[in-house]
């Protein structure tokens, strides 16, 4: 369950359906399922083999299997990439909470569009309301993990997760019973074949990246933590279906209620802060719809951004607490510029970028491909695809299913893995 906290979080609620909008609907979900089938799953797999073999941080891992050799270098990319990732996730984390108080006030009833486009503007760049629920959150966050694994994660996780679940379905039901949601959802499950093109599935293979939480150490941390009864292979299948589910219940919430309330959904990062707020306001009962939506979404952030931390302070053992706060704090020092970058720091946009866009850049098109890559080759060539495959099959015998994820992890993942790295510097 907390595995697939890690993997259930903003990535499927938010990104999602905002990538979905901009795709094509339907081809980018064909894609979508396509991409989890030849690297998604795959690469979990390994991670989480990886992990439970090194028993210990994505560091301890890479040394342990490959000790005296210069491979834990692949640990550090995937937690520099965690580190970059919850710094801005958590300003995006505080928005949400910032629009759920927005919700149980009733602010967005009978608001249109173009003023909830001014509403965010004014939330995002105002001077220290951002920093203030980017400290509120990260410090919720720091308090779970400092608790530990137990009494901590794995709790929080059992509740959060259902609680997730519960109010896709809420709105889910709701939403349905609007009227224009079935050309909602016929767009968004029926499939075009010539809206598919590379770019669309460029996102598609990003968006299993964020989704699932590969290449940033978090399902290795995580797989260190599993039982050596625990079977990897069922456990990976578990975490993949459920993360699908979610993010395919987030879709099914918004896209259907865009197009009952005719917006189109080509809105982009303001889909959920702009087109939704006015699509919950104008329900009867919006107050409590948009509060149910916004709650969720802060749910969702929550269970990935305390994989994230654990990852960074998995090493620290009797330190926990120590280094929970400091990680916590860098953290939110790192994340500054990103919480004052439409407001303060709107004039500076190194690369092109403003701040939170170029640390979404160096994480998501460089820094995640990279760490996935380089775990990739080293499950598939330096630990071996075999060594792995044994520890995937521990306790079950060998399969043609083990030997086809052996060849996958040496040459197709890789290979793909090296065409979206490039891919991804380039375009």
């Amino acid at each position: 369950m907390a595995s697939v906290g890690s993997a259930v979080g903003l990535g499927n609620i938010w990104r999602f359906p905002t990538v979905v909008s901009g795709s094509g609907g339907g081809a980018f979900v064909l894609v979508y399922l396509g991409a989890i089938g030849l690297l998604g799953l795959p690469l979990l797999m390994a991670e989480l083999a990886l992990g439970r073999r090194g028993r210990g941080s994505v560091l301890t891992c890479f040394r342990t299997l490959a000790p005296g050799t210069a491979w834990w270098g692949i640990g550090l990319i995937s937690v520099t990439a965690v580190t970059i990732i919850l710094s801005f996730y958590a300003v995006i984390a505080g928005w949400v909470s910032i629009y759920l108080g927005a919700g149980l006030a009733g602010r967005f009833r009978g608001l249109d569009v173009a003023t909830l486009q001014a509403l965010f503007f004014d939330i995002a760049g105002h001077p220290w309301l951002p920093l203030a629920a980017q400290a509120a959150f990260l410090a919720l966050t720091a308090g779970i993990v400092a608790l530990g694994v137990r009494a901590g994660i794995e709790r929080w996780s059992r509740v959060l997760m259902p609680g997730i679940v519960v109010i896709l379905l809420v709105l889910l039901g709701r939403v349905v019973l609007l009227p224009g949601a079935p050309a909602g959802l016929g767009w968004f499950l029926r499939p075009r074949p010539e809206l598919i093109t590379p770019a669309v599935a460029l996102r598609a293979v990003g968006q299993v990246f964020f989704s699932f939480s590969l290449g940033m150490g978090a399902m290795v941390t995580y797989g260190s933590y599993l039982d050596a009864r625990q079977p990897i292979t069922s456990s990976a299948v578990y975490i993949a279906l459920a993360d699908l589910a979610v993010a395919l219940l987030g879709g099914l919430v918004v896209i259907p209620a865009l197009f009952a309330f005719g917006i189109e959904p080509t809105m982009g990062p303001g889909l959920i802060f702009v087109a939704l707020p006015a699509v919950l306001g104008a329900m009867p009962l919006g107050m409590l719809w948009s509060a149910l939506f916004f709650l969720m979404l802060y749910a969702a952030a929550l269970t990935s951004s305390v994989a994230m931390l654990e990852t960074i302070v998995a090493h620290a053992g009797r330190r926990r607490r120590w280094a929970t706060g400091l990680a916590a704090s860098g953290v939110f020092l790192l994340g500054i510029p990103s919480a004052l970058a439409a407001g303060p720091l709107s004039a500076f946009r190194p690369l092109g970028h403003d701040f939170l866009g170029l640390a979404d850049f160096i994480a998501s098109n460089v820094l995640l491909p990279l760490g996935g890559l380089g775990t990739a080759v080293f499950v598939g060539w330096v630990w071996g695809a075999e060594r792995a495959r044994a520890e995937l099959e521990r306790l079950s015998p060998r399969s043609r299913a083990g030997g086809a994820w052996a060849l996958a992890m040496r040459y197709l993942v890789p290979a793909l893995l090296a065409y979206v790295f490039v891919t991804g510097l380039t375009g």
